[in-house]
């Protein structure tokens, strides 16, 4: 769980695994506190003939709290139930960080080589930013992904509903992460009698002003393109919105209420700001001399974090309101004329015929960007099919993946791979 991590018993635990399985591996010790958990990632390689650079099979090790609260087993105790995989991680990315182990073992065992190495990277620190995890090991062991030009990591999956055909949605992009915390100073004292500069009433207030922050709605480039490739599987009467959102969003004003009434779909057009930590007092008869909240906002590509820490500080106009950062992600995005891309489409039309591939963008944040930024093409793509009910599971109660899934997602993971030696010429 990250915050403390203590990522490194899975480390570990995933090389020794592929080490017994007579894959080639190692275990990169990474930043630890003095006294704390120790963290570690795991790497490994199936070696190739050398004539293509190397695939990178990018997964994480941490994952976020989770209370019993909405849990139907213990969230850390791994149950298998009713052909399930229960627990947190079964999503992100623990399943996905097994998966890519299997294919890995899988392509170990082929007759004939692949063109190029195939790397498994699975790392710490990510639900908090990676910084402790692929950043570091960019800064510090950056030998170990040389040569590396396309990678695979979480995001997109395969959107498995009996009422519509088979979508294999590939986050080529995400929205950018920025985390700010504001902090608040007040007179403490005993809340019978409160002050008039409170810092738990300042606080509220200027939380409430950006919760109200009007956010402009706006149609970047990636999402036109990801409802022009849905257009086959909209409703008739949106086909046409489809094909053209940023002018059906500023002139239907009743598709403009049908899509936005869906949260996902507002995420994708919209900056968001939501706030997640509060901390004031720890009892209720005493006014704290400090509080703090903290607001985690995904940013549209092209927005940055610095002009959003500014509209907020503008917003709050409250001098006795500090404005800290916690994070700055700037997400990039990835081309789809690439043989790996390909490689996706072409194992659709085998596996999972009368599909439709769609290039998307997450709304959330990812490693990726770490990896964007140095020029590699980055997909987020996990060969799973999920039914709505089971997508909710991350970051949610009840996580879980069935072992079916994991079966099927790492046969089609090899045949990815084999697809995308084939067809990268």
């Amino acid at each position: 769980m990250n915050p403390p991590g203590g990522e490194a018993e899975a480390a570990r635990w995933l090389v020794d695994l592929l080490d017994r399985r007579g894959v080639e591996t190692a275990l990169i010790k990474t930043p630890s506190p003095p006294e704390g958990p120790r963290r570690a990632a795991a790497i490994a390689r199936v070696r190739g003939t050398g004539e293509l650079p190397p695939l990178l099979l990018l997964s994480h090790l941490d994952v976020v709290a989770a209370r019993s609260t909405g849990w139907h087993e213990d969230p850390f105790a791994g149950v298998i139930r009713r052909g399930h995989v229960v627990g947190r991680g079964a999503l992100d990315a623990k399943g996905l960080a097994i998966v890519h182990a299997l294919a890995l073992e899988g392509l170990a065992r082929r007759p004939e080589k692949l063109r190029r190495d195939v790397v498994l990277l699975s790392v710490p620190d990510e639900e908090a930013g990676g910084n402790d995890g692929l950043g570091w090991i960019l800064q510090e062991r950056s030998e170990l992904l040389e040569g590396v030009e396309y990678v695979l990591g979480e995001g997109g999956s395969i959107r498995d509903n009996p009422s519509q055909r088979p979508l294999w949605s590939v986050s080529v992009a995400e929205k950018s992460a920025c985390w700010l915390e504001l902090r608040t100073r007040g007179t403490p004292g005993h809340s019978a009698s409160p002050a008039r500069d409170a810092a738990v009433p300042r606080l509220i207030a200027a939380l409430e002003r950006i919760r109200t922050m009007d956010s402009e709605i706006r149609v970047v480039p990636e999402v036109a393109r990801m409802f022009r490739a849905m257009e086959p599987i909209a409703q008739s009467r949106d086909r046409a919105a489809y094909r053209d959102l940023a002018g059906a969003l500023d002139r239907d004003a009743d598709f403009r209420r049908r899509f936005l009434r869906h949260r996902a779909n507002q995420a994708l057009v919209s900056s968001t700001a939501a706030i997640t930590v509060l901390q004031g007092a720890t009892a209720t008869n005493v006014a704290p001399a400090q509080a703090r909240g903290q607001i985690d906002a995904r940013l549209l590509p092209g927005e940055r974090c610095d002009e959003f820490e500014q509209r907020v500080r503008k917003r709050v106009d409250d001098a006795a309101v500090d404005q800290v950062r916690l994070l700055a992600v700037n997400s990039g995005s990835s081309p789809v004329d690439t043989p790996l891309y390909r490689a996706i489409e072409a194992t659709a039309r085998e596996l999972d015929p009368g599909s439709l591939v769609v290039p998307a963008m997450g709304a959330g944040s990812s490693d990726a960007h770490w990896l964007r930024e140095r020029g590699l093409v980055v997909y987020g793509f996990v060969p799973r099919w999920l039914r709505d009910e089971e997508a909710h599971g991350v970051h949610g109660p009840n996580e879980r993946i069935s072992i079916r899934n994991l079966q099927r997602g790492t046969a089609a993971l090899i045949r990815l791979i084999e697809n995308f030696d084939e067809l990268d010429r």
